[in-house]
């Protein structure tokens, strides 16, 4: 009972600080965002995107110190990438959880550009949040089914000119795009229903990839290569909740920096079939390794799966 309460406690005083923190920080984001779509002149730009990354580094920042001082959790590292905050990096993921975001930012904050995500188009709706979303240049992404291109052709190739579009502005600025391969989060019934030949991963995703090198060409500068597992949840994924009720013990987390193949700098992923069998073939290859990866994580904690 008093365990319960003591979770209960911890998942409100989370959530009023959690709802305090978003108000207080995308005031501000909003004010600045709206200063640079006025003002168009590239040293105003220049002066509200730091601004901007501050007020995010801050935010984030806070976050993380939510899961220091209200949780247990124990993040185990290893291979953490030097801190370097220029440049154009492309981070790639398996996804377990939600979890998984405040736990990115919590490691990469300050260390490297600031993290975006593609987003589906809709988030912009989320209150407050899609509005920091938008004022950070978050790229909000349509997707189309295969039933709706077959009643509007013309519709097709659409969401590739949209990654196009959403990457060309972060060639002048540090970034850091993030890219959760699989598409979703890690379900049983989804990793079944998938008939994945990964014991602890979906199928990836390579095109997401593809259109990212397709936008940014040769100004992505390095791949950081991210594998999350949560030890004792490692086939039903913890949500939010779990943490912020200090249900998840330990998170462990292994971190590769790996060189940009060299065939990826003239990628023609849509057109050429070739080109197309190769780039899934290296990032199949990938996420084989990371699945090994995952087992090994898991192996090493003394949780009890």
């Amino acid at each position: 009972m008093i365990s319960s309460m003591k979770r209960l406690t911890r998942s409100l005083l989370a959530a009023i600080l959690i709802g305090l923190s978003t108000a207080v920080h995308v005031t501000p984001l909003l004010l600045v965002a709206v200063v640079k779509m006025i003002f168009r002149t590239g040293t105003v730009r220049r002066w509200c995107d730091r601004w901007l990354m501050r007020i995010a580094e801050n935010w984030i920042g806070f976050n993380s110190w939510m899961i220091d001082h209200l949780t247990d959790t124990r993040i185990e590292v290893e291979g953490m990438p030097d801190s370097s905050r220029e440049g154009h990096l492309l981070v790639l993921c398996n996804h377990q959880s939600w979890v998984d975001i405040p736990v990115l930012q919590k490691l990469f904050n300050r260390r490297l550009p600031l993290l975006r995500f593609f987003l589906k188009s809709q988030l912009i709706w989320v209150p407050l949040l899609g509005l920091a979303w938008w004022a950070l240049d978050f790229p909000f992404m349509k997707r189309y089914s295969k039933q709706m291109l077959a009643r509007r052709p013309e519709l097709a190739g659409r969401d590739v000119e949209a990654t196009r579009k959403a990457c060309a502005k972060f060639r002048d600025i540090p970034v850091a795009i993030m890219n959760f391969v699989e598409g979703t989060r890690f379900r049983p019934d989804r990793h079944q229903a998938q008939q994945s030949p990964y014991r602890h991963l979906l199928k990836p995703r390579s095109g997401g990839i593809a259109f990212v090198f397709d936008a940014l060409g040769d100004s992505i500068d390095t791949i950081v290569d991210v594998t999350i597992a949560y030890p004792g949840f490692d086939r039903s994924p913890p949500g939010l909740p779990d943490l912020f009720a200090n249900r998840i013990t330990e998170i462990r987390v292994s971190i590769r920096t790996l060189q940009v193949p060299d065939f990826f700098r003239d990628l023609d992923y849509q057109n050429d079939p070739a080109d197309r069998q190769r780039f899934q073939a290296w990032v199949n290859g990938l996420w084989r390794q990371k699945d090994e990866t995952c087992e090994r994580l898991l192996a090493a904690s003394e949780i009890d799966p």
